[in-house]
């Protein structure tokens, strides 16, 4: 299985993307799709997810101005972005994990991360 993701790009800031990720087949038994990034030098670290149960996550610095939304039947991921300030500036990386009973968040999945610059 692959994850595409698309959508990054170089906006300036205040300015709005939306990133979407798609499953290259269908993922049986997801447990959360989510979006990761990662900045030059730093760690990588969660933005946003969202369950099976539809609890939502958000890194506290994009509250307010980030929304996930996902079609778990379609296997796709997006993350809205607003207001986006310098310090977004990174590469965006989609995740799902599934899994069921005992192989629950087993299978971990990554797409190929795409690149957001922020200019200010």
């Amino acid at each position: 299985v692959q994850l595409q993701a698309s959508g990054g790009g170089l906006v300036q800031a205040g300015g709005s993307l939306r990133l979407s990720c798609t499953a290259s087949e269908r993922i049986a038994g997801i447990n959360a799709m989510g979006w990761h990034r990662q900045a030059p030098g730093k760690e990588r670290e969660l933005v946003a997810s969202i369950s099976s149960g539809g609890n939502l996550r958000y890194l506290d610095s994009v509250k307010g101005r980030f929304t996930i939304s996902g079609d778990f039947a379609k296997n796709t991921v997006h993350l809205q972005m607003n207001n986006l300030v310098s310090e977004d500036t990174a590469v965006y990386y989609c995740n799902i994990v599934a899994g069921t009973g005992i192989h629950f968040g087993e299978y971990d999945y990554w797409g190929q991360g795409t690149q957001v610059t922020v200019s200010s």
